[in-house]
Formats: structure tokens, C-alpha cells, sequence
């Protein structure tokens, strides 16, 4: 056995199934040994190491597994890093397996050689080894493997490709020699009874209490779903906890921040106490204002405890056992008038967004695409979306029920991982449907280059749908509203106008499913149609990129730049003047649909 094949058997045993990867010969040592062993396990190609990493990423979201990529050296190396930076953002479980140059060569200026250690040091921190005798193995291996999954972080081995073509001996029972074994169990952490005791005393004394959700919630879902009851609480979700609780519940106020609902804003705007638990959603201005509530914060991880809003009591602990302790100290609210406020906001909210959907706009409005689908959405429907003006149509009008599940790149919210997320999670789920939606900007970064590893792969999974919406609107529309509402710049086309490109006819060019939808009333239809394909699907809407990305509060100085940059000349000013206000209209006009 080489020490390749031992990295292979090392990983079958701790479960892994699949790695997403791409060649080079700076792991064709690595490459030979899954040929010898049968391609176990499954080696899975992308078409860029980018893409791998972001695999794995989607992989591991969905799955609660780690997820595993695998590059070569040098070039392979430096393009895994977007990816990995995604998973450790996220707090994802991922480990990277990297080639290196041959020993002899190191430190020699050989080609594809750079410092990897020293580039990964950020990225992959928490375990960072690079194997250069065969008796480091299985140590480092199980390190990097253990600590990705307690840590929820990014781990890394680097292989320079000698060593991968040794005879694999394992550490001795000497000096100097390190053992390893196999697993990790699961471990739980439960803050002192002073902590609980504290928290329950300032949650009793609320009257308006608001609940903000991120994914650390998502095990304690039913829990949350008690503490907001017994103190008639609203929940408002990080973009990463959207599928922790469902939309149907009327409590659950949606998507806060910049993206988020207007219902979830002014649950902070108006709360007297705030329970924050498993997020650390970084927008302050989209929190109560300091002093004005009261706060309690639950979190796993003491680096991302007590720094958002100053809070009370900081109890550090595992959500669903933290909360479990808590309720029976909690005293059930008599009044009920908050809660009652909050669901009226909330299906106010919820009436508004059916209106702004059904706004006319040049050719199909892009709320109304969400709008249609979200009806339609299969029970156990895996959701991606990525960075762009299509994560705020996903924020908002996408009712999450329970038994989906749903994610995009919530704080490096970096542009493509819309589609390659989708494919992991068709791999660690061939047998539920997924949905990515893309904008054009992010279709033509990475999306496209997906599109082949999808029509590659589709006839393994079990259920081969998988629908890849994309938002053609010509434009980098969430930074043209950016420049505008922040830089009270008008739209530079040479920066933000994006050349054509037929999706749908690319896909079918690729033996996909695809239609191409600038009829409004087609929107329903496409949608069903993909999701009954026998398939993967792409549906290529296009869309009007004057209706704005409304922020659920634009303050003065935000409509100022906003005016400042159409009278600067901005090429679409009166496009925008009027679905900006038809948009706007549809809080105020109940019942009707503006047009």
C-alpha cells in the first residue's frame, strides 16, 4: 500500500463518499490510487477547483457531513481558496486535500511552487499539516477530519506528490511516533444555572420580546418554537436560518437585515428584549438601538459570542439543550397584544409581497418568478440561491415549510455558488429535488461551467430533477443599486452591462431540459414544467432590472443618492422612477394590484 492508497482507505473509513475534485499532476499520485481502488471513494469531477470547493460546501450544508475537495498544487491550490474561505464563513465542515512539488524540488523556484503553508494559513488554521513521511499518516489525516467536524471549519493536508508514491508505513510504538484512531462523538455544551437563571429573569421582565434565529438554531427548531409561544415573541431569521422554522408559522416575521421583511424590521424597531440564538448576524443597524432592548445571546462558539449588540447575558451552550434548560424557568406571557402585533404585520407583509409580484414590469417582473414558485415548491425541496438582487426575491417570497431546506453563501456572499451548491446537494441528496437560483451575472462567473458537470451526472441520482432558474436581466443589478442607493452614482454601463448569453440554449445544447420565459404569463407554467422534467432543467427568465431590491427602511440619505444618481444621467432613471413607485405603492394600497 502507498501512502496514496492509505489517504483513500483512510477516508472510506471515515465515511466519506465523495470527493469533489479536479486533475493535476501535483496529485497524480492521488489520482492513480483511486483507480486502484475503484474509484472509492467517488471521485467527482467539476470543471474548476473553484467549483469543487463550493461543491463540497453544498455538500456539507445539506448533508451534515464533511464535505471534501481535492486539487493540485499551486494554481489548483490558489483556486480552491474562494470555496474554502465560503465553508469557513459559514462555519462548514470541509477538509482539502492539496498536491505539492516533489521534496527534492522544494525551495528550489520549481514550477507550481508556492508557499501553501503559508497561503492557507488563514483559511485552514484550526489544522493545517503537510505530510512529508508516510508515518504522519493516519494522525494528520484524522486531525484534519475531527476537527473540520467539531469546529465546523476548514481543515488541510498538503501532499507534496513524492511522498503520495511511498510505501505507506504506519507510526511505530516509538519515540517520537504518533498514533492515531478513528471518530469523534458528539459532544453538547450547557451553560452554569447562574447563566440560565439571569437569562430567564430579563426574558420574564419583557413585554415585547423578538426572537432572531440563525443556522446554530437549526437543531433546536422545535425548541424555539415553544420559547416564542410562552413569551408571545416574533422570530425574525439570518439568511442562513431561513430554513430553520417555517414561513406558515404567523409569528415568523422572515428574513431580517438588508434583504430582509419589513415585518422583521420593525420587530426590532419595536421589541423591548431580544434573544439572539445560533447567529451572529453582523447588520447592527437592523438591530434594536442600543439601550433600547434588553439582551440575551445563545451561541456555540465563544468567538462569535457577545459582539453584535451588547448584550446582557451571553450563555454559551449548544441551542436546543441551552433553550431546553430555559424553558421551564420561563413564565408564559398573559398579555398576548405583542404577539398579536407582530402576526398582523406579518400577513400584512405577506399581502404586499403578492401585490409587488404582480406589478407590470419590461418584460417579467422578478418578484413575480419567486412569487409562482414558491407555491410549487416539493415538500422536501433543497433550495440554493446566489449572491446578487436574486438572494432578496429568495429572502423574501420564498415560504420556507417544514422539511426544506435552504442555504446560499451568507457571509463571504460571494458571487457563484449558486449552481455548484445545487450539484452538492444532489449528491448528498439524490433523491430530492433542487432548486438554485442564479442571477446572469453569477450564470456567467460559474454557473455555466456547472451546467456541464450537471448534464455529466444527472442520470445517477435517483431523482434527476434539478432546476436552475437565472434571472436575465442584462445588468450586476444588486451593485447597480448599490452604486445608486449608496454612492448616489448612476449606472456605469462599462462596469455593470453584461454581454448576451442563451442560457436556455446553452443548456439544451448540453442535452438539458430549458425554456425561455419574457411572457409574465408564462411564469407559472415554466415552473412546473422543470419541475416535472425528467431531467435537470434551466429556465431562463428574462426580467425587468428596474424593479428595485426595496430594503425593508431606506433612511433620507439613501433616497437622496438614490434622486442624486438619476438626475446624474443614470441610462435607466425613468424605468427605475416608475417601478420604484409602483413598488413602493403596494404598501399602502391594500387590496389592490398595481399595474
Amino acid at each position: 500500500m502507498l501512502v496514496a492508497d492509505h489517504v483513500l482507505a483512510r477516508l472510506r473509513e471515515w465515511g466519506v463518499e465523495h470527493v469533489f475534485a479536479y486533475a493535476g499532476d501535483g496529485i497524480n499520485g492521488l489520482l492513480a490510487a483511486w483507480e486502484r481502488a475503484g474509484d472509492r471513494p467517488r471521485f467527482v469531477q467539476s470543471r474548476h477547483e473553484e467549483l469543487s470547493a463550493f461543491e463540497a460546501v453544498g455538500y456539507a450544508k445539506f448533508s451534515g457531513r464533511v464535505g471534501v475537495c481535492a486539487a493540485t498544487s499551486g494554481p489548483g491550490a490558489i483556486h480552491l481558496l474562494n470555496g474554502l474561505y465560503d465553508a469557513k464563513l459559514d462555519r462548514v465542515p470541509v477538509v482539502a486535500l492539496i498536491g505539492q512539488t516533489a521534496r527534492t524540488a522544494l525551495g528550489g523556484a520549481y514550477q507550481q511552487e508556492i508557499d501553501l503553508m503559508a497561503l492557507y494559513k488563514d483559511v485552514a488554521g484550526d489544522c493545517l499539516e503537510t505530510v512529508t513521511v508516510p508515518e504522519q499518516l493516519p494522525n494528520v489525516l484524522d486531525r484534519a477530519m475531527r476537527t473540520a467536524l467539531a469546529r465546523s471549519t476548514v481543515t488541510a493536508l498538503i501532499i507534496p506528490g513524492d511522498v503520495q508514491t511511498l510505501a505507506y508505513e504506519p507510526p511505530k510504538h516509538e519515540f517520537k511516533m504518533v498514533p492515531s484512531s478513528m471518530g469523534i462523538s458528539g459532544a453538547s455544551l450547557l451553560p452554569d444555572e447562574a447563566g440560565l437563571k439571569h437569562a430567564a429573569d430579563v426574558l420574564n421582565a419583557g413585554e415585547r420580546v423578538a426572537i432572531m434565529i440563525g443556522q446554530g438554531a437549526r437543531g433546536a427548531a422545535e425548541e424555539v418554537e415553544q420559547v416564542a409561544d410562552v413569551l408571545g415573541a416574533g422570530v425574525a431569521k439570518a439568511l442562513l436560518g431561513k430554513d430553520v422554522l417555517p414561513d406558515d408559522l404567523p409569528f415568523v416575521t422572515g428574513a431580517a437585515g438588508l434583504l430582509g421583511t419589513k415585518p422583521s424590521y420593525q420587530l426590532m424597531r419595536d421589541c423591548d428584549t431580544l434573544l439572539m440564538v445560533g447567529s451572529s448576524f453582523p447588520y447592527s443597524q437592523f438591530l434594536p438601538e442600543y439601550g433600547q432592548a434588553r439582551g440575551v445571546q445563545i451561541d456555540i462558539d465563544p468567538n462569535r459570542i457577545g459582539m453584535r449588540y451588547p448584550f446582557e447575558v451571553n450563555l454559551l451552550g449548544d441551542a436546543r439543550r441551552t433553550l431546553s434548560a430555559l424553558l421551564p424557568m420561563l413564565r408564559r406571557k398573559q398579555d398576548r397584544s405583542w404577539r398579536q402585533t407582530v402576526e398582523k404585520g406579518v400577513a400584512a407583509w405577506w399581502e404586499v409581497l403578492e401585490r409587488r409580484a404582480h406589478v407590470d414590469a419590461d418584460p417579467v417582473n422578478p418578484e413575480l418568478v419567486f412569487h409562482e414558485l414558491s407555491p410549487l415548491l416539493p415538500d422536501d425541496v433543497v433550495l440554493t440561491s446566489d449572491s446578487g438582487s436574486a438572494a432578496n426575491w429568495y429572502a423574501r417570497h420564498l415560504k420556507i415549510r417544514r422539511g426544506m431546506r435552504a442555504s446560499l453563501s451568507g457571509t463571504l456572499a460571494t458571487m457563484g455558488p449558486g449552481a455548484p451548491y445545487a450539484t452538492g446537494a444532489k449528491f448528498a441528496h439524490p433523491d430530492r429535488p433542487v432548486i438554485a437560483v442564479v442571477g446572469d451575472g453569477a450564470m456567467q462567473m460559474n454557473g455555466l461551467n456547472e451546467l456541464i458537470t450537471m448534464a455529466h451526472y444527472w442520470r445517477d441520482w435517483s431523482d434527476p430533477r434539478l432546476v436552475v432558474a437565472v434571472l436575465n436581466n442584462g445588468d450586476l443589478n444588486q451593485v447597480t443599486w448599490e452604486l445608486r442607493a449608496m454612492s448616489g452614482a448612476p449606472q456605469f454601463i462599462p462596469s455593470q452591462r453584461l454581454p448576451e448569453a442563451g442560457y436556455a440554449a446553452i443548456a439544451q445544447q448540453l442535452g438539458l431540459r430549458a425554456a425561455k420565459v419574457d411572457d409574465p404569463g408564462q411564469v407559472g407554467a415554466a415552473w412546473r414544467q422543470a419541475l416535472s422534467a425528467d431531467r435537470p432543467c434551466v429556465l431562463e427568465f428574462v426580467t425587468d432590472p428596474a424593479v428595485p431590491p426595496i430594503p425593508p427602511r431606506a433612511d433620507l440619505d439613501q433616497l437622496e443618492k438614490v434622486a442624486g444618481s438619476l438626475l446624474k444621467g443614470d441610462p435607466e432613471a425613468w424605468s427605475v422612477v416608475r417601478e420604484g413607485v409602483k413598488s413602493k405603492l403596494q404598501e399602502y394600497l391594500p387590496g389592490n394590484r398595481g399595474s
